[in-house]
């Protein structure tokens, strides 16, 4: 049973649908009147938070050429979870006919495992107002979810809502060393994605006759059939869609 090779990427394609709600956050700077002197797109990355941390440390000027800037927000994975409140009965089968050429053919799948997947979202910053604007654009949005449409199999069709929900918020301002260290503001943001696991795909024949005997009683001995009605379509090469 364990061994059948199959990848639905179902945990890449949430992880990648989380990432995408945060990859077009503005950032703006402004003069003493008030004026727009700068605008900026706030870099994203998945990494963990321990990751730009010590990257400022080891360099606060960021004077060595390594791709790492401030503001900037970061997400990883924290966790993973089985959701039994979300279970459904297990034996059921989703089912799709293909298109095509190959209509004859039926696509089917047992109902798919309830998962919750944890995340970290950091908002690293150097000076407050920085790390307020980002946070600000990013909280009102969640009430305390957000939910996300994402096409879950697209060998079966399956399109399914994705809740976001936003568990608590965690806030860090680094004041350690003298007064020439490098002061970094950290919020973290825990998130949980409601999503589901899928089994393998299997590929099946659609049935194209039925038959069926009727019998007049229920003995021991094998009875005598009655009848028989056998069912199938005309044309017999019928697609599974007609």
């Amino acid at each position: 049973m364990i061994g059948q090779y199959f990848y639905n990427e179902s945990t890449r394609n949430v992880v990648v649908a989380f990432g995408t709600l945060f990859n077009q956050i503005q950032l703006t700077k402004k003069d003493a009147s008030g004026n727009v002197v700068q605008t900026m797109k706030v870099p994203l990355a998945y990494g963990p938070k321990q990751k730009w941390l010590s990257r400022l440390t080891e360099d606060p000027n960021l004077s060595k050429k390594v791709a790492v800037t401030l503001p900037r927000i970061g997400f990883e994975i924290s966790g993973l979870s089985y959701d039994a409140t979300r279970k459904q009965n297990k034996i059921i089968k989703a089912k799709k006919v293909l298109d095509g050429t190959d209509s004859s053919q039926l696509k089917s799948g047992f109902m798919p495992v309830p998962y919750n997947v944890d995340f970290e979202l950091y908002v690293l910053a150097k000076n407050s107002d920085d790390a307020l604007q980002i946070v600000e654009q990013i909280l009102p949005i969640f009430q305390p979810e957000y939910t996300v449409t994402m096409k879950e199999i697209p060998e079966l069709d399956i399109i399914r809502d994705v809740p976001i929900v936003l568990n608590s918020i965690g806030y860090e301002d680094d004041y350690e060393g003298d007064f020439t260290s490098r002061r970094s503001i950290v919020y973290t943001l825990s998130f949980t994605a409601k999503y589901y696991l899928y089994g393998p795909i299997t590929s099946t024949n659609v049935i194209r006759t039925v038959q069926v005997d009727q019998y007049a009683d229920t003995a021991v001995n094998a009875p005598a059939r009655e009848q028989r009605y056998t069912v199938a379509p005309t044309p017999a090469n019928a697609a599974a869609t007609e």
